[in-house]
């Protein structure tokens, strides 16, 4: 098949996330098919922006569309989406016709790209698919408390309905979307759960040691001192529940001073982060800035236990697909997940330990209580971990996954 795969935000290794939309094309062309993904040049999660114009990326094509620079969440951002869907509207009649694709895919996290799928799809009678990364608008409204009557809202709802009826296949990274989505208009037929994952080859051909450095150093000072390291290793935003760890730091420097906790990422709030470190005096705790995701492996390694967490917040009824628990469980790293939500992978996988979210006293309780369990049982929470990953969460099994949806 000819596979057009829209999502606004795609990365690659070269450029950093979304690495979602890389890793499923690369497994259609080895299973191949052929993948054209277009996206915009300007995104806010990459680390480094691309060239407007065509690359080739390990064998996949991608369509990178010159877009206005923008930061935050602002108009900025609204102009960027609207240049990226505007140009790829105007560029409908020369896609359907000179690649003619067998399937469109609308993906961008935001909902208007099925809009512009739509019309690809029409133009050249091909299955159109909308994939949901995050439900909007009622993302934003829950978590950003945009009005639901603000015209972005109601925009994006328009949207959202549209592709629900107009969809031939809607994949969701999301397990527990079906009472929503049914809400607003969709035949649950149609619905497939696709969810995050990892690929392989990180996990061995490329895959190289955590480099010499600051980070390395102190995480081998920590070991010579006979402590553990409790680490995260993600983005640095709010959503990430990190003051909730700092919190329980602070607590944690006299229940386990045998404790280290490190934080290695860049973000939004990792600036006020170190200086809340700093501030408080919190010994037992380091931040390190982003490393090559090559290297992620090396650097979970070094972790005794990995911490994720969230916000207490009613969006996650609807589930949770966080790329970092993937790595974490592939590390056969036990966990600490500070969640509620609709779905949970270590619990259901038995990878370690599951505390109420924005709970400091159920935090430190359950790094507490991973540090005085033995290691025997720690080695084989990550084993659970591993082997749950390596069965429901690579990509190979996932790319065949959402197009089983697509051609059932």
């Amino acid at each position: 098949m000819k596979i057009l795969l829209i999502n606004h935000y795609a990365g690659s290794p070269q450029h950093g996330m979304e690495f979602r939309p890389f890793y499923l094309a690369r497994e259609w062309r080895r299973m191949g098919h052929q993948v054209l993904i277009l996206a915009s040049a300007q995104s806010h999660v990459r680390a480094q922006s691309p060239e407007p114009g065509v690359q080739v990326i390990d064998g996949v094509n991608y369509c990178w569309y010159d877009t206005p620079a923008y930061q935050g969440n602002g108009l900025g951002r609204v102009r960027n989406i609207w240049s990226f869907c505007s140009q790829v509207w105007r560029d409908a009649d020369v896609l359907a016709r000179d690649f003619a694709p067998d399937v469109v895919i609308a993906s961008s996290t935001y909902p208007m790209d099925v809009w512009v799928a739509r019309r690809i799809a029409k133009l050249s009678k091909a299955k159109l698919v909308y994939e949901v990364h995050d439900l909007w608008p009622l993302s934003p409204i829950e978590l950003s408390g945009m009005s639901p009557r603000h015209p972005f809202a109601l925009l994006c709802q328009k949207a959202e309905n549209d592709a629900y009826r107009d969809a031939d296949v809607v994949v969701s990274m999301l397990p527990k979307v079906q009472g929503h989505m049914a809400a607003h208009g969709l035949d649950l037929a149609k619905l497939a759960i696709v969810p995050n994952g990892i690929t392989l080859d990180e996990w061995t051909s490329v895959a190289e040691p955590l480099a010499e450095g600051p980070l390395l150093t102190h995480l081998r000072e920590q070991k010579a001192l006979g402590r553990r390291v409790l680490g995260y290793a993600g983005s640095h935003g709010l959503p990430n529940a990190l003051d909730l760890l700092l919190d329980a730091a602070k607590r944690l420097q006299t229940s386990a001073p045998e404790l280290a906790i490190v934080l290695v990422g860049g973000g939004h709030e990792k600036a006020r982060l170190a200086e809340r470190v700093r501030a408080e005096g919190l010994g037992n705790v380091a931040l390190f800035e982003p490393i090559p995701k090559t290297q992620i492996p090396g650097l979970l390694a070094h972790f005794d236990i990995a911490y994720i967490g969230w916000q207490r917040t009613p969006i996650y009824r609807f589930g949770i697909a966080p790329n970092k628990l993937m790595d974490y469980m592939m590390a056969r790293r036990p966990v600490l997940h500070s969640v509620e939500a609709g779905n949970d992978p270590v619990a259901e996988a038995g990878a370690g330990l599951t505390v109420a979210p924005e709970d400091v006293a159920a935090v430190e309780a359950g790094a507490l209580r991973l540090v005085a369990l033995p290691a025997e049982e720690l080695k084989a929470m990550g084993e659970r971990g591993r082997a749950f990953v390596l069965a429901h969460h690579t990509y190979p099994i996932l790319a065949q996954r959402f197009l089983k949806a697509v051609q059932p």
